[in-house]
């Protein structure tokens, strides 16, 4: 299915692999593409890491604001929630950065690599 041409012209492949990388393009194929299953997973796990990605930081950003307001009323405490805050953070960005460096390699490569728990979810609903 992957060699198959997709709802843009461009081989499957190549659609999938531009669908991680322009994600408003991932997008559009959700709702597009008709015929071929394997841009339409790759599409709807690219959209779907995203969002689970925009839920994660949102959920950091809270508990950095609680280690915020923490810290003025209780220094070491909320210094160490700070930090460990932060190194969530970096873990968020760096897990969502190569998760989608790999999931775009296996796509151009012809293989569906589902990506932890919205892989599944992408496989399902395409």
């Amino acid at each position: 299915m992957q060699n198959q041409k997709s709802a843009l012209g461009l081989d499957g492949n190549v659609t999938a692999l531009i669908g991680y990388i322009v994600g408003i393009l991932a997008l559009v194929l959700i709702f597009i593409e008709k015929d071929n299953r394997f841009v339409r997973f790759h599409a709807l796990q690219s959209v779907l890491w995203a969002a689970a990605y925009i839920v994660v930081i949102i959920v950091l950003s809270i508990l950095g604001v609680i280690a915020a307001i923490l810290g003025q009323a209780s220094g070491a405490l909320a210094g160490i929630l700070g930090i460990l805050v932060t190194l969530l953070w970096l873990v968020a960005v760096f897990g969502f950065l190569g998760g989608l460096i790999y999931a775009a390699i296996k796509a151009f490569g012809g293989n569906q690599a589902k990506l932890p728990v919205v892989g599944s979810l992408a496989e399902k609903w395409a």
